[in-house]
């Protein structure tokens, strides 16, 4: 039966406040059709590129979006009530165009997304159809290999360790469920190994759900990592790697050009060695933002230096095109970060991915540090086919709940998972 375009009419656009992972009031918008209703919620980072969309936030305490609910329910839900739920790019260009900022200062980055994601949500929903088989059309759809943050530091943690994220990858296996169940064991040793050692307090969770422990340096809680994986019968390189999100920028000053890390001042050239001697020892073959947002170059010469290891970009590119062609054209990684909220709307970021991809970079869908229980971005990174995801340590609800719907998307539509793949491209 063909059904009449005026069932996929948006008849209603509404926001609404909802706590965060953080206990921060973030934005949820929900768009119905007459027959369905389909919400999105925005997340929210500590650790942000400078060139990101802009959050619209009301500066009081506690935090509060009341301005950004306000938009949704006269502004926005003005422009889209009648569109075509099903039109992704048009809804994104109203909201672009309701804007009219480079950053999306007006309307907010927050509203932008919120809403971009509740419209595709709510489209698959009318269709009958999951969000991931919206998303990807024709794609080929795999699992992706999760980068589980086993150890925070930096702005997500309250130890010593000015790295912000110590990454376990379980590349090594057949499917995502061993995959997940082998990382698991590995998260539960690695917190009775903690609390032996430092007392209780040492097992207490990070913004991503992760550990801070009171380790004083990079070197020590790679060893730490290392140890607990082969304790388990694993051989690091094999089964499992390991991974480093270091967030360059927080750890750069601009005024005397030096990194400092670990207790020690770096140059960049300095750094680059550091890195080397790390990735030789420990078997990293992820890096995440090793210099600062602008030092293109940097990356390059990283890069070219470990051709074993994926050099990836997040607050280098903000999931922003333009950014991304300067690093395609300097080579500058071989994988990128797509987050959502960074660019404001979902054909955005999907175009992104497609562009890095076509330049040769692996894509890694990420959530936020201050994230909800919404699991679209499994959605997402299966859509996309996408090689990796990141959405922190298997604990905590809004982490676990991207798990969790990948874990059923691989059982009840017998995905391939990417982890014997991407090994082969390493």
């Amino acid at each position: 039966m063909v059904m009449s375009s005026e069932v996929f009419s948006i008849r209603r656009v509404k926001g609404l406040e909802v706590l965060d992972s953080r206990g921060n009031f973030t934005l949820r918008v929900c768009v119905s059709t007459d027959f369905v209703t389909d919400c999105g919620d925005a997340p929210s980072g500590a650790s942000k590129g400078s060139m990101e969309a802009h959050e619209l936030v009301d500066g009081s305490f506690p935090r509060r979006v009341s301005k950004a609910v306000e938009l949704v329910n006269t502004l926005v839900a003005q422009s889209l009530v009648g569109v075509d739920v099903r039109s992704q790019w048009r809804v994104d260009a109203l909201l672009r165009g309701l804007d009219g900022t480079p950053n999306i200062s007006k309307i907010g980055g927050n509203t932008a997304i919120a809403t971009s994601i509740a419209v595709a949500k709510t489209a698959a929903s009318a269709l009958g159809m999951e969000y991931f088989e919206y998303i990807g059309g024709a794609r080929r759809k795999r699992i992706p290999v999760p980068l589980l943050n086993f150890i925070n530091g930096g702005l997500h943690g309250a130890g010593f360790l000015d790295i912000q994220e110590f990454l376990v990858i379980p590349l090594g296996f057949s499917s995502f469920r061993d995959a997940l169940t082998e990382s698991v064991k590995v998260f539960q040793l690695l917190k009775k190994e903690l609390a032996s050692r430092f007392g209780k307090s040492a097992v207490m969770a990070g913004d991503e759900g992760g550990f801070s422990p009171p380790v004083k340096s990079s070197v020590d809680a790679l060893e730490l990592l290392s140890k607990v994986i082969e304790s388990v019968g694993f051989t690091l390189g094999k089964e499992f790697f390991l991974g480093l999100d270091v967030a360059g920028s927080n750890l750069f000053d601009n005024r005397k050009a030096i990194y400092r890390l670990d207790g020690r001042e770096f140059t960049s050239g300095e750094l680059l060695d550091y890195y080397r001697e790390l990735a030789s020892t420990y078997k990293l073959v992820y890096l995440e933002d090793p210099f600062h947002e602008g030092d293109f170059d940097s990356f390059s010469a990283l890069q070219r230096m470990l051709s074993s290891t994926i050099v990836v970009g997040d607050d280098l590119y903000v999931t922003n095109q333009e950014r991304l062609l300067i690093g395609c054209k300097s080579k500058s990684t071989r994988g990128v970060i797509v987050k959502p909220n960074q660019v404001g709307t979902l054909t955005d970021a999907i175009e992104f991915a497609e562009m890095a991809l076509g330049c040769g970079n692996l894509r890694v869908v990420s959530h936020r540090s201050g994230d909800t229980e919404d699991p679209f971005i499994a959605d997402l990174a299966v859509g996309l086919s996408s090689e990796f995801i990141k959405t922190g340590a298997p604990a905590r609800g809004e982490r676990t709940s991207k798990y969790n719907r990948l874990l059923y998307i691989e059982e009840e539509y017998s995905l391939e998972y990417a982890g014997r793949r991407v090994l082969t491209m390493i």
